[in-house]
């Protein structure tokens, strides 16, 4: 998945990133006085992470958003003791944040068949609670999808986002002649057949701001990411050159790269405070056009190599990780030493 955004927005057309539900857990049964009998107690409702769901199949399936979960069965001369009722499971995406309308949070789903409480049922009537039944509980919360995207597109306004995440993906949005025309995030899912799912001329914002270059605005990008979470530019990133349809495309690339092999000898072109501390290594430089879809191809292979090498190298650590922490658990032979006896 790949993301753009400016600004916060809750709902992007069909796709649904959050939800509001009505969650109840029923009383428990009535106890039997004359017999001394318990009643069953009422069940729960829970969020289960389910791979197939999405919120807005939740949504389509469950107009009226509420779930209440079985009553416990009433205590009888024939049942002394009550049979529980049936819990409520709520079916919902991984990578959920359920919290209240407070806004605690109640847990998250990450993986398939993860669970989350988050209406228990009333206990059932006994001879402590004089045979009567206690209610369950009963809120409103809140189904949060954690967008979890695996690239971002980062740059100024007007480098061709919008027209690269068009040209990459099925996302549809909006392009115009003007600066500044993403007012919301847009989602985009890039398929490959097996199913997984900069602008060369340089920038200048506005007539009364500097013109910057390709290599300074690269720099500019690397310092706002730094601003923003020092360990960002220590993440993999690839470097796309975009707008190679205009003249002079090919020379400007190549003054590009070539600063960017030595990017210390060019840091006087940028004043100190706007100097990355220290400089971004690019997996790949891809020479790209959105609008005439020059180099896109090579970007989308480019994108899955990196992708497929963190997924490796994560992979690597796990085995090393757990390959380090059995050597811990096993204990250490004996060692033996061979020698003539002592004789007494």
């Amino acid at each position: 998945m790949v993301w753009i955004s400016r600004i916060c927005y809750r709902k992007y057309g069909n796709f649904v990133d959050n939800l509001r539900l009505y969650v109840r857990g029923c009383s428990g049964g009535w106890g039997c006085p004359v017999w001394g009998g318990q009643g069953g107690k009422g069940r729960d409702v829970w969020v289960v992470a389910q791979n197939a769901m999405t919120l807005k199949r939740v949504k389509d399936k469950y107009p009226q958003k509420r779930f209440i979960a079985g009553v416990g069965i009433n205590s009888s001369v024939c049942t002394l003791r009550g049979q529980k009722g049936e819990d409520q499971e709520v079916m919902a995406p991984p990578g959920i944040t359920v919290t209240n309308d407070d806004g605690k949070v109640l847990g998250e789903l990450n993986t398939e068949g993860d669970r989350v409480l988050v209406a228990r049922g009333g206990q059932g009537g006994s001879y402590h609670s004089e045979f009567l039944p206690s209610k369950g509980q009963t809120r409103q919360i809140r189904l949060d999808l954690k967008l979890i995207a695996d690239l971002g597109l980062v740059g100024f306004p007007n480098a061709g986002k919008s027209s690269l995440l068009t040209a990459l993906s099925h996302a549809k949005p909006q392009i115009a002649s003007y600066a500044i025309t993403t007012l919301r995030p847009e989602i985009g899912k890039v398929m490959y057949e097996d199913h997984k799912q900069v602008d060369v001329c340089g920038f200048q914002l506005a007539s009364k701001t500097p013109f910057r270059s390709a290599f300074e605005a690269v720099q500019l990008l690397i310092k706002e990411l730094e601003l923003y979470k020092e360990d960002l530019p220590c993440k993999p990133a690839v470097l796309v050159v975009n707008k190679m349809d205009l003249p002079d495309a090919e020379d400007k690339l190549t003054e590009l790269q070539e600063q960017l092999l030595n990017p210390h000898e060019f840091s006087h072109l940028l004043p100190d405070d706007m100097l990355p501390k220290n400089n971004m290594v690019f997996r790949h430089v891809v020479p790209i056009s959105a609008a005439t879809g020059f180099g896109i191809a090579h970007l989308n292979t480019c994108i899955r190599q990196s992708l497929d090498k963190d997924a490796s190298m994560a992979t690597d650590s796990l085995h090393r990780d757990r390959l380090q922490a059995l050597k811990g658990a096993v204990p250490a032979k004996n060692t033996l030493t061979w020698g003539p006896t002592a004789s007494v």
